[in-house]
């Protein structure tokens, strides 16, 4: 059913949560010895109450899915009339009919067997005497007790995720919490079973998502192997679902946890102002977020990706960074150009960008079209698309994204002062690049500190600075002097209060050469 605005509607009433072969395989109905001499396939049926009753029209009595206690002593001897019995439960959609045997009959009646055998409906006979007050005690306390429960879980989810809702927590906490309600994953999709958000233990998730494009549409759709579905949407408009998947739980008390939680998300999207287009962006950035950071092998990943849209089969990959890139005008570009890929937004004004192509296009083609694309709707020239070499193995594609991320860094704080193509490589950031990536050894650290020991004070703040244009400029005094608005003689006046600070001749190629390294080490530090 789709979920109106009306965020927490009454408790529906629940299916029972016994079925006929449940109540046979219960201690005290052992007892009586049954057998079941009609509808054997029928016994999953679900009991809603149980019922001792006699009359030949009983089933007018009846409202379905009670399970019918009978002596049989009014039938004894009129064949009609056991006929009519059974035809009559069966009319009123009866679960079963049980036939204590005794003086009426003292073997099950092949009349209502017969006749049962051909309605479908489940015919038991107990072979010992059995006193039917003390099943119906049994049957009716258990279903009392187990509709209590069912009550008390949804007054507890309920309750839990309002309380989340109300602290403002984000949608994954609300999906944990659902999940381990639920005891198994826990999925919510868009209209196109593209996966948005998942919860549940990491393992059972990804063999949910190995082959989710196959169990969606086909498995999906059978709470019978716990397979449990609550549609998203408000207002006349579906925008997703949820599902719980291979819940082993009672189906009823399963489908009254989906549709709490999908009340709870609806409420959730409409409280925050979010979409499912927002669920979306999430969804890649924790996906792209997990391959940049490497925590999780990328092969584990593998599943989230296809499950999220991504092309994956004998795909090649094209990692990408952007500095200063908005997520949305990024996507917007990919399906402009029709490129299948991912959007997140990284730390540091960094955005990721997945594109997956396949084997017969132009990989590095196509990444400088995206590039030269971007800046031209961006109307900003400068924008640095920062790229890795394309891979064609899909664990390969974490060391792209580091490999990007780490180009995008390189050229993040110089920009301006180096002539940069469309598309950055590793190739192009040169020394920069690699004092980047060992910007964390001790021993860079304490040489940049050794190096530049007498500029890095307040005071010399303006000296470094000075020093650093030189040095960018390849040692071009009279470009240094313009870019700070100083004469020549200030600047040499700075330039040899630096040398004297230093101890060094920046005259001499290899001292400055060292100076300059130390200072691009400071400066991927401090960055």
């Amino acid at each position: 059913m789709t979920i109106t605005l009306e965020p927490w509607g009454p408790v529906e009433p629940l299916e029972p949560a016994l079925s006929v072969r449940q109540v046979l395989a219960l201690e005290r109905v052992l007892a009586g010895e049954p057998e079941v001499v009609a509808g054997a396939g029928q016994l999953d049926r679900p009991v809603r109450w149980v019922h001792v009753a006699e009359a030949a029209d009983v089933g007018v009595m009846l409202s379905g899915g009670e399970m019918v206690l009978t002596t049989g002593v009014l039938l004894a001897g009129d064949e009609n009339a056991q006929t009519e019995y059974i035809q009559s439960l069966h009319r009123a959609e009866a679960a079963a009919v049980v036939l204590g045997l005794g003086r009426a009959f003292p073997a099950p009646p092949d009349v209502m067997r017969r006749a049962a055998e051909r309605c479908g409906l489940p015919m038991v006979v107990l072979h010992r005497p059995f006193p039917f007050a003390e099943l119906t005690e049994e049957v009716q306390s258990r279903l009392v007790r187990r509709k209590f429960a069912a009550v008390s879980l949804s007054e507890a989810v309920r309750t839990a995720l309002t309380g989340l809702i109300t602290a403002g927590a984000p949608l994954q906490l609300l999906l944990d919490e659902v999940a381990q309600h639920a005891a198994c994953p826990v999925v919510v999709t868009n209209l196109a079973h593209r996966v948005l958000a998942t919860a549940g233990e990491r393992s059972a998730v990804d063999d949910v998502l190995r082959d989710w494009e196959r169990i969606a549409r086909q498995a999906g759709g059978s709470e019978g192997d716990g397979w449990i579905r609550a549609e998203l949407g408000g207002r006349g408009e579906r925008w997703g679902q949820i599902m719980l998947c291979g819940h082993r739980g009672d189906t009823a008390g399963g489908r009254l946890l989906a549709d709490r939680a999908a009340e709870a998300l609806v409420l959730h999207r409409m409280l925050g102002g979010t979409s499912a287009h927002t669920w979306e962006e999430q969804s890649a950035q924790s996906l792209l977020t997990d391959l940049v950071s490497g925590v999780v092998p990328a092969r584990q990943l593998l599943p989230r990706a296809r499950a999220a849209g991504l092309p994956v089969n004998r795909r090649t990959f094209v990692p990408l960074v952007v500095r200063d890139g908005d997520p949305a005008q990024l996507e917007r570009m990919l399906r402009l150009l029709g490129m299948p890929g991912l959007v997140a937004e990284l730390a540091d004004g960094a955005t990721a960008v997945l594109l997956s192509l396949a084997r017969d296009q132009d990989a590095e083609a196509l990444a400088a079209h995206f590039a030269a694309r971007l800046r031209t709707e961006s109307g900003e020239s400068r924008t640095v698309v920062a790229a890795a070499a394309p891979r064609i193995v899909w664990d390969d594609v974490s060391a792209g994204l580091r490999e990007a991320q780490h180009v995008a860094d390189a050229v993040a704080d110089s920009s301006a002062a180096l002539d940069l193509p469309a598309v950055v490589r590793l190739k192009d950031v040169h020394l920069r690049g690699l004092v980047r990536l060992l910007r964390d050894d001790p021993r860079v650290q304490s040489f940049a500190e050794r190096e530049l020991d007498g500029l890095l004070c307040a005071a010399g703040d303006d000296l470094l600075a000075v020093l650093r244009t030189y040095l960018a400029t390849g040692r071009n005094k009279s470009r240094t002097a313009q870019l700070h608005h100083v004469s020549r003689p200030a600047l040499y006046r700075r330039l040899e209060a630096i040398e004297g600070r230093l101890g060094v001749d920046l005259d001499d190629f290899e001292q400055a050469a060292s100076v300059h390294i130390a200072l691009l080490a400071h400066d991927a530090q401090q960055g």
